[in-house]
């Protein structure tokens, strides 16, 4: 399986060391920038190696902190490069910005390497990341705006195709000019360009950085962006079209894909909305009668092509930034458009009586549960508007905004979002619900209508990326328990894998805390909500955690209300003075500015020595996207078990579709779905195996199995019987004996968790396999009809 093939010395000012190693997985020579590897490492290595060969799919669960973004680039370039025509590009999808851009910075790494030991510094091998106009632009005055929406309106009031056509064929920006005229001929030179890169290329060669990077990507060898630009079908039909079919995709920090799904092809309308979309179908009404009064030429030759067909009319211009159609490109109607809609001032005349319609059914003093089936009937019946123009509502939309030539298309989002509404009711009959609220249920005496159509089923958004490209892996460091993904995305991995973290010393310390120090039961279940001796409870936890763990403390309450009461209570006690007394404390909100002004105050505090409480929500922005590196999360505290709120309608109807399509039990989904946000947060306290941290899940609850067991197993191994069941005193007694030993002086010798080459390649291994194998027969549904178990009560939740 192994070959050494050498090791590089060189001589660094004061002493030599080991650079990097190279080693053959099967036939395949994989190239691992760094000294060492961990074990997990190389068999994550073997199992990405297992898929692509198979051209399959892959499941696999990787610790944080244990080098998966990295293991992954240093596999799929090698295998690229090793087996050219096997695969093809390289898609890695990310979350923020900021993974995006630790990526690249990973990347640039790889790649460095394989120049240097290959000897080909000429290597012809592009990669890029690719964002949003707001982060690309270079503009001197549109670069100057902070929001994406006014960024991409100035855009294309600089760029659209209509204004360059009255400008004989040049924008308004010089950046847009250089790379129409010449950027196309001039291919970016081979390298890994991240963000800045891309900026300072297209300032320096007076190239649009954004179109060029929408031009790269097309013939890039790894592509790095958001996950929209895959699952939401309208933006991925104008983004990712032209991706072959022997892409690579990788999904990293999955563990909310089917989240992702759902929301990509969900709308919810308000009243506000409807009364915006009639202002926008006033200003759109004039606009026709103003071009039938200057320009009829024009109106006239988009009638021509819509009698031709959607796919004809719809021009591929890239700069007008218009979004494509809201349905799977699959289910496109490749027909002409209903003759009633085709005359722009019939159109126009459809989508107001269409709104009116919906203004109508938003009067409702009750609550209406529909299948689409029945909506469309009831339009039918009322308003006799039929199923195929409404169909075509979304492109027929696009297509008037075109030719109207209007720049703010933004100003439009109202109308825009009742024709993709349109368009997807009248498409889909199964995975949708169609819900009408007069007011929400937490405050029923404030109207509030709401028209809710929510997808339930998250494989309509990914089945055309599992059935378009040749191989998708789908990782994260929180998938526990890994059997569910497959049911609720309905696809069929070659391999799925958990793996361990090994460790040479035991750096995390997970604890199940279920009573105070009075004995009072902590929960945060239903009726102990608002009960004081609860929220003491928490409090007096939190206040020994902040006696005893040094630098920055991290919280995680089950919702925004819970955190207020709680604050509350502890004001009152006194309980928060000790807290303040020992620590600073900062708090999330659901403001995003006030929340980046409390991280940067944590961060501060926590760098200067004086220590600081972070208390946030779990799924909130904290939860996702922050890491507590070292002394940033000494200890994290998670507050209860973070439920959906599952009197919502939605989420019911959700889950009576996976029970009836996936015979996937209420309780189970609710279950899975609450641990791996709790794990998503406690997980924040691990970023690496020099990191050590303490784990708190304080409810008591989290004591029971049926909970325990769908904690990712990396976490779940080191919570022994005496971890379990502690009570506040018990939990600061292990809290100190743990920070004891970190303190002591300790060197990570490799041979356990930092393997040489050598030592892999060893007959007789010291470190046992670091994975667990699922085996794949598990995931045969049964047979419809079967009984459902017992479900979780909204009490408990």
């Amino acid at each position: 399986m192994f070959n050494v093939l050498r090791f590089v010395w060189c001589h660094d000012s004061c002493h030599l060391k080991l650079i990097i190693m190279k080693f053959q997985l099967d036939d395949l020579m994989v190239y691992f920038p760094y000294e060492l590897i961990y074990p997990e490492q190389y068999e994550y290595m073997q199992e990405i190696k297992r898929a692509l060969d198979a051209k399959g799919h892959a499941l696999l669960e990787m610790p944080s902190g244990t080098g998966k973004t990295v293991s992954l680039l240093s596999m799929i370039v090698s295998y690229q490069l090793g087996y050219p025509g096997r695969i093809g590009k390289f898609i890695y999808c990310s979350r923020t910005v900021p993974e995006i851009e630790k990526v690249l910075e990973e990347l640039k790494g790889v790649i460095t390497y394989i120049k240097t030991e290959t000897n080909q510094p000429d290597l012809n091998y592009l990669g890029l990341g690719l964002s949003s106009r707001r982060n690309l632009c270079v503009h001197p005055e549109v670069s100057q705006e902070r929001t994406g929406n006014v960024v991409d309106a100035k855009c294309r009031q600089l760029t659209a195709s209509f204004v360059r056509d009255k400008n004989d064929g040049q924008s308004y920006c010089d950046f847009f000019n250089g790379f129409a005229q010449s950027g196309r001929d001039a291919p970016i030179p081979a390298g890994i360009y991240n963000l800045a890169d891309i900026k300072a290329y297209g300032a320096a060669h007076t190239f649009c950085p954004y179109f060029l990077a929408r031009y790269t990507i097309t013939h890039a060898n790894i592509v790095v962006y958001s996950y929209h630009y895959l699952l939401d079908p309208k933006i991925a039909e104008l983004v990712s079209r032209e991706m072959g079919r022997d892409s690579v995709v990788v999904f990293d920090e999955a563990h909310n894909i089917d989240n992702v799904c759902i929301e990509s092809m969900s709308v919810n309308i308000h009243q506000r909305h409807l009364d915006r979309a009639s202002s926008n179908i006033t200003k759109l009404r004039q606009k026709v009668n103003e071009m039938k009064e200057s320009n009829t030429s024009t109106l006239r030759e988009e009638y021509s092509r819509l009698v031709q067909g959607l796919r004809d009319a719809r021009e591929e211009v890239d700069t007008d930034g218009i979004m494509a159609n809201p349905v799977l490109p699959s289910d496109v109607l490749e027909e002409a458009v209903p003759g009633n809609i085709r005359k722009a001032e019939h159109f126009v005349a459809f989508l107001s009586r269409f709104v009116e319609y919906l203004k109508t059914r938003l009067r409702a003093k009750h609550v209406i549960n529909e299948p689409p089936a029945a909506f469309l009937e009831h339009v039918f019946n009322t308003v006799c508007i039929e199923s195929k123009p409404l169909r075509f509502s979304a492109e027929r939309l696009t297509s008037l905004l075109q030719t109207l030539e209007l720049a703010n298309i933004d100003d439009f989002s109202p109308i825009t979002l009742i024709a993709t509404f349109a368009t997807l009711v009248s498409t889909y009959t199964k995975g949708f619900s169609l819900i009408i609220e007069p007011y929400d249920d937490r405050a029923p005496s404030i109207p509030d209508p709401v028209l809710r159509f929510n997808c339930m089923d998250a494989s309509l958004a990914i089945r055309p990326v599992f059935d378009r490209f040749q191989s998708v892996i789908i990782t994260s460091g929180t998938l526990s328990p890994l059997e569910m993904y497959p049911k609720i995305l309905n696809f069929r991995p070659v391999t799925m894998c958990s793996f361990d973290m090994t460790l040479s010393r035991t750096s995390l310390l997970p604890i199940v805390v279920t009573r105070s120090s009075d004995q009072t039961t902590l929960s945060t279940r239903y009726e102990s909500r608002d009960d004081v001796s609860v929220k003491r409870g928490y409090g007096h936890l939190l206040l020994e955690m902040c006696s005893i763990v040094p630098d920055g403390v991290v919280c995680f309450f089950v919702s925004y209300e819970y955190l207020a009461s709680a604050v509350t209570t502890w004001c009152d006690q006194g309980i928060m003075d000790d807290i303040q007394a020992r620590k600073l404390v900062f708090v999330e909100t659901q403001d995003g500015a006030e929340t980046s002004i409390a991280l940067d105050n944590f961060q501060k505090a926590c760098e200067n020595g004086r220590g600081a409480v972070l208390l946030s929500v779990a799924r909130g922005k904290v939860s996702e996207g922050i890491d507590f590196d070292h002394h940033l999360g000494r200890a994290v505290l998670m507050f209860g078990i973070p439920y959906v709120y599952t009197q919502s309608r939605t989420l019911k109807a959700r889950l009576e579709y996976l029970s009836d399509n996936f015979q996937i039990k209420e309780g189970d989904f609710l279950t899975f779905d609450a641990m791996r946000h709790a794990a998503q947060c406690v997980g924040r306290a691990i970023r690496g195996k020099t990191d050590y941290g303490i784990m708190c899940f304080a409810d008591q609850r989290f004591s029971r199995s049926d909970k325990r067991t769908k904690i990712p197993k990396w976490i779940q191994k080191y919570i022994t019987e005496g971890h379990v069941n502690l009570s506040t005193e018990q939990a600061g007694l292990m809290a100190k004996r743990f920070l004891r030993e970190m303190a002591q002086p300790f060197h990570n010798t490799p041979g356990l968790s930092l393997l040489t080459l050598q030592e892999l390649q060893s007959t007789t291994r010291k470190y046992a396999s670091a994975k667990t194998v699922f085996d794949l027969s598990m995931l045969e549904l049964p047979p419809a009809g079967v009984k459902q178990g017992e479900t979780v009560s909204s009490m408990e939740t």
